[in-house]
């Protein structure tokens, strides 16, 4: 049952970060914002989806899915629908764990490409804090991975309540979805659109903004499948071997330099000499190559600007620490 739930997140979690990769490659100057704000924005989205399901079906949007639902836990009354502090301590748990889990991993990441690359002292205290938090890190995963293996191990052997640590916190247990539970969600959408002609102004607004959420959440639930193999698809064409392949059949001539798109104030022109660089205006010192763009910097200019601003000077392509390329000259 976990690994359905984790799979689903997954699914929809790919689908969109595809889409936006691809619109970010595309275009950069419209779509790059998107790009660089992608974890909040699905955040956002993930927050309005769970939410509409947790109202209308007592569920997230993973477990309607499965046809399941939650009930709040009682030490002697047994299950209970689900109240109001159960309603939001599970949404926090939905939408705010894997929302700092994906930060964390990627300012983990951050700063192992920093550590590859950076450029600071090894005894300032800078060097020795991002270290400790490296050599900290794979530990924090493995307990936490341990903590779900444990609950999935208990619920699968020993007939636990809970797969997960984050449903006994929210003080939740999972059941199947009934036909009485089913009627009742049907009949909470009838009222809800024959209720909108007697209802204020502001009420109709709020049960139109439902009612169109429900329709994307429906349509999103529905496309599912399409939505796997449009994300397969994207995955292919954008191989390494799919881009050979097209490379090898097509003989065009090498396209000229990319120049900047949006040509900002701050953004520098080419110097005439080749030997200067384009951010300091200085012969260049420790030559550095973009493998986004191709435009060569001194190393320093290039790490903090590239550091600071996520793409290239000159072209304006999104561009990572990953991305430099120091080269050298035949006598030195």
């Amino acid at each position: 049952m976990s690994k359905a739930f984790c799979h689903a997140c997954f699914l929809r979690y790919g689908y969109m970060i595809s889409i936006s990769q691809v619109l970010a490659e595309s275009n950069p100057a419209r779509y790059g914002t998107l790009w660089r704000w992608f974890d909040e924005l699905y955040t956002l989205l993930d927050l309005l989806l769970q939410q509409h399901y947790l109202s209308w079906a007592r569920a997230s949007f993973s477990e309607n899915f499965y046809g399941l639902k939650r009930m709040t836990e009682g030490s002697k009354s047994g299950l209970r629908p689900l109240r109001r502090k159960e309603y939001w301590k599970s949404l926090l748990l939905l939408v705010l764990v894997p929302y700092l889990r994906m930060k964390l991993e990627k300012f983990v990441n951050k700063l192992k490409e920093e550590e590859d690359y950076s450029i600071h002292n090894t005894t300032s205290f800078r060097k020795r804090w991002y270290k400790a938090i490296l050599a900290t890190y794979p530990f924090v995963k493995f307990a936490w991975e341990g903590w779900f293996l444990f609950y999935q191990l208990r619920y699968i052997l020993w007939n636990a309540r809970h797969h997960s640590p984050l449903l006994k916190i929210a003080g939740v247990q999972l059941t199947r979805l009934t036909l009485e539970d089913l009627h009742a969600m049907e009949k909470t959408t009838a009222k809800t659109s024959s209720g909108q002609a007697n209802d204020s102004m502001g009420q109709r607004m709020k049960d139109t903004m439902k009612k169109v959420l429900g329709g994307v959440a429906l349509s999103v639930s529905s496309s599912l499948s399409l939505g796997v193999f449009f994300l397969q698809f994207l995955e292919w064409w954008y191989s390494a071997e799919n881009q050979d392949t097209l490379k090898s059949l097509s003989s065009l001539p090498a396209p000229p330099a990319p120049i900047h798109f949006d040509l900002e104030t701050y953004s520098p022109l080419l110097p005439k000499l080749k030997t200067v660089c384009p951010l300091c205006r200085k012969i260049r010192v420790n030559d550095t190559a973009l493998g986004t763009s191709g435009y060569v910097f001194c190393y320093r200019c290039a790490y903090y600007y590239v550091k600071t601003h996520q793409r290239c000077p000159v072209s304006g392509y999104p561009t990572e620490l990953q991305h430099l390329i120091r080269l050298y000259t035949p006598d030195g």
